[in-house]
């Protein structure tokens, strides 16, 4: 799959909406109940990104980007503003062997907590740490898979944890620019759709 470690405008995703989508089938049964099938254990992001152009300049920049990427063809990285940071993030226990631990973002409701790998960290604003002190060396993060590497192996029950920014790998959902020109240098394209690839 052909993705690029290329950010949208971050001027254009602030005024986006959208957010996660789930897969479920439902089924009601003659007497009223439901039988419900989730057929996806983690969730999908859609986003609408029209909202957030304003000016002219952000035209000529989102035109540069759709042509760039090749409308659906090539995947790349989206601010999603409503959820783009994690603090103190338990990402594993040490066992004196593993050097490798995936960045994760834990959401929590009531007795339920889901975790949902990240993969797409921003490069300069991963902090690691073990046992809640900060590791200054030793230790690397891939900023394209979000698996993070130490040289040593934290020892037997360390805990492992991270503070980070983060992007959501997407593409564009559509191959058409349908922009319509209202004015001189105001324009309008209803729909912009990206969707979350998996990478």
């Amino acid at each position: 799959m052909s993705f690029e470690e290329i950010q949208f405008p971050t001027d254009i995703s602030y005024g986006a909406t959208g957010g996660p989508i789930f897969m479920t089938d439902v089924v009601a049964t003659v007497s009223g109940y439901e039988q419900r099938n989730s057929k996806w254990s983690q969730s999908r992001a859609k986003y609408n990104v029209a909202s957030g152009i304003k000016t002219e300049s952000q035209w000529a920049a989102l035109i540069a980007f759709f042509r760039a990427r090749r409308g659906k063809a090539v995947g790349f990285r989206f601010k999603d503003w409503s959820d783009y940071k994690a603090e103190n993030v338990q990402i594993g226990v040490g066992d004196d062997s593993t050097t490798e631990f995936q960045l994760v973002k834990l959401y929590s409701s009531g007795s339920v907590a889901v975790s949902r790998d990240i993969t797409k960290p921003v490069s300069g604003t991963v902090d690691i740490y073990v046992d809640a002190v900060l590791q200054s060396s030793g230790v690397s993060v891939d900023t394209t898979t979000g698996i993070v590497t130490f040289d040593t192996a934290p020892a037997d029950g360390d805990i492992v944890s991270a503070d980070f920014e983060f992007d959501v790998p997407v593409r564009f959902d559509t191959d058409e620019m349908s922009i319509s020109m209202d004015s001189f240098d105001a324009g309008n394209w209803s729909s912009i759709p990206l969707i979350e690839v998996r990478v």
